[in-house]
C-alpha cells in the first residue's frame, strides 16, 4: 500500500523551505501527502530552537505522537531541524520511540533514513556541517513540494558568521556559505518556466551573500573584490523573464550597502520592502548583543535607503527585556522606533535560548512584569507609526498578489502589495491565488489595508510550464 506522510513545520522561512524539500524527497521515494495525521504513516516534526520553551513543546508533541504511533503497525516519527541539530542524541534518549533524528545539514537524506529505520530500527544522523559532495550544501537537485505554485523560496546562502548574543543560529546552521550566482539564477529561471512569478531569496544574512565566494576565489589566485555580491544577484534575479516580484530575507543592518539600495531602486521587479532588524535602540544593549552597529548608524543607513528607494516600506524586529536593559535603554529604543517610522514591526519579549551567551546572563534578567509593561509601550509606538503609514495610502491604486480567502472571512480576498502589506477586499468573481489585480485603498488599520477591487492585471505570456526541481 502507498504510504502517506505529514510534515509539521516550526520556525522561520528557512525551516519552511526545508520542509518543502523534505516533502519533495519523501514523494520522490513514493510517499504521498496524508489528508490528516490519522491517515499518515510518517509524521515529520521540522523543529525550531529559537524559543526557550521549544524543548517542552517538542517533547510534549512527541508524547502525543507515541499514542498515534502505537495505534497502527508501521507508523514512523521523524524529528528534523534546528532543535534536533542542537540536542543530537538527546532526542532519542528522551523519546526512544522516535524512528529518525536528522539535523539541518542532511535534509537530502530524509527518505533514506526513513527506509533504514523501517528495516533496521531507530537511527540518529547529525552532520556537523554540510557536505558539498553529498549535495547537502545547496541541494538544487532535490525536489521540493511547494505550498503554492505562484511563489517560491530560493536559498542563496546558509549559515551565519555573526555572533549575536541572543541567537542560536550559528550553532545549528553553521558558517556562512553562499551558493554560486549562476546556480541561483538557473533555479529562478526554472521556477519561472513552471509558472512562478514571485521568488523570495533566503539566507541568514543575505546582504553578505558572496563574501565567502570572493574569499575562496582570492585563495585560488583570482583577482576579485572582497565585497558582497548581493546587489548583483538582486538585479539578475529581477531580470529573469516571467519573474514579477523579488523579495529577500533576512538582511543585517551592519552589512547594508549603498549598491543594494541602488539595485532596489533601479530594478522594477525588486519589491520596495526592506526588513531591517533593529533589535534595540540602545547603543549599550546593541554592543552587549554584538550587533555591530550603533543606533545612529542604523538610522543613517535607513535614511539612505529611503532617499534612494522611492516609496520604500520598512519593517523591523525589536527585542524587549534583553538582559541588563534599563529604563534608559528602553527609552532609547522607543526614540529610535519613533524616528524610524516603521511600516510594521515584529516585537518580541526576550527569550533565553539555551546555548547562547545571553541565556547565561541570568543575574541580569529583567523582571517579567517590567518587560511586559515595556512591550505594551513599544507596541503603541510602532502601531501608531504603522497606522499613519497605512492611512497615507488611502486613495492610491495598488497592484496586489492574491493569496486566497481571508482566514477570518472566506468571502473576503486577502492579497499582498509589493511592499508586503496585507490588503483585504471583496471581489465579484472568484480570484485564483497567484493572480495579480489592482485595488483602490479605501481603509487602513495598523496591520492591514482595505481595498476596492479594480481589475485583473494581464501578465505577459511566458514559456510553457515544465516540471521544476527547487533547491
Amino acid at each position: 500500500m502507498t504510504r502517506r506522510y505529514v510534515v509539521r513545520t516550526y520556525g522561520c522561512q528557512m525551516n519552511e523551505h526545508d520542509s518543502e524539500r523534505i516533502a519533495g524527497v519523501l514523494e520522490a521515494d513514493g510517499l504521498v501527502p496524508a489528508v490528516t495525521e490519522a491517515d499518515a504513516d510518517v509524521v515529520v516534526l521540522n523543529t525550531c530552537c529559537i524559543r526557550e520553551n521549544a524543548d517542552n513543546k517538542l517533547y510534549g508533541n512527541l508524547g502525543h505522537l507515541k499514542t498515534w504511533k502505537d495505534g497502527r503497525d508501521g507508523r514512523q516519527i521523524v524529528v528534523a531541524g534546528c532543535l534536533s541539530q542542537k540536542d543530537r542524541d538527546g532526542v532519542s534518549r528522551r523519546a526512544p520511540w522516535v524512528d529518525v533524528v536528522l539535523g539541518t545539514h542532511n535534509v537530502h537524506r530524509t527518505a533514506e533514513l526513513v527506509d533504514h529505520a523501517r528495516r533496521h530500527g531507530p537511527i540518529t544522523e547529525i552532520l556537523d556541517e554540510s557536505v558539498v559532495d553529498d549535495h547537502a550544501l545547496f541541494p538544487s537537485a532535490l525536489p521540493a513540494r511547494r505550498e503554492h505554485d505562484y511563489t517560491a523560496w530560493v536559498t542563496i546562502q546558509i549559515g551565519c558568521d555573526n555572533a549575536c548574543a541572543f541567537c542560536i543560529v550559528p550553532a545549528v546552521r553553521g558558517a556562512e556559505a553562499s551558493r554560486p550566482l549562476a546556480d541561483v539564477i538557473a533555479e529562478i529561471e526554472a521556477l519561472a518556466a513552471d509558472g512562478v512569478t514571485e521568488v523570495t531569496l533566503l539566507g541568514q544574512n543575505v546582504n553578505s551573500y558572496g563574501r565567502d565566494l570572493a574569499r575562496t576565489a582570492r585563495r585560488a589566485g583570482d583577482e576579485v573584490q572582497l565585497r558582497p555580491m548581493f546587489a548583483e544577484l538582486l538585479a539578475a534575479a529581477a531580470a529573469v523573464p516571467g519573474i514579477r516580484r523579488v523579495r529577500f530575507t533576512s538582511p543585517h543592518p551592519k552589512d547594508m550597502r549603498t549598491e543594494t539600495f541602488q539595485a532596489m531602486a533601479t530594478s522594477p521587479g525588486v519589491c520596495r520592502h526592506l526588513h531591517s532588524p533593529l533589535q534595540s535602540g540602545s547603543d549599550r544593549i546593541l554592543a552587549a548583543m554584538h550587533r555591530g552597529y550603533t543606533a545612529a548608524r542604523y538610522l543613517d543607513r535607513l535614511g539612505e535607503a529611503r532617499r534612494l528607494v522611492d516609496d520604500l516600506a520598512v519593517s523591523t524586529d525589536i527585542i524587549v527585556g534583553f538582559p541588563g536593559e534599563t529604563d534608559d535603554d528602553f527609552a532609547a529604543t522607543l526614540e529610535v522606533a519613533a524616528a524610524a517610522e516603521y511600516d510594521y514591526a515584529y516585537t518580541f519579549v526576550f527569550s533565553p535560548r539555551p546555548g547562547t551567551e545571553a541565556a547565561a546572563l541570568t543575574d541580569r534578567f529583567v523582571d517579567p512584569a517590567v518587560t511586559a509593561e515595556r512591550f505594551q509601550r513599544l507596541r503603541v509606538v510602532v502601531e501608531r507609526s504603522a497606522l499613519a503609514k497605512h492611512r497615507a495610502r488611502i486613495g492610491r491604486i495598488e497592484e496586489v498578489l492574491v493569496e486566497g480567502p481571508s482566514k477570518k472571512d472566506p468571502g473576503i480576498v486577502s492579497a499582498r502589495t509589493g511592499q508586503n502589506k496585507l490588503v483585504h477586499f471583496a471581489a465579484a468573481e472568484p480570484l485564483r491565488p497567484g493572480t495579480y489585480v489592482t485595488v483602490e485603498i479605501i481603509g487602513a488599520a495598523p496591520h492591514h489595508l482595505t481595498g476596492r477591487f479594480e481589475a485583473v492585471v494581464a501578465l505577459p505570456r511566458h514559456r510553457r510550464r515544465i516540471p521544476v526541481l527547487s533547491g
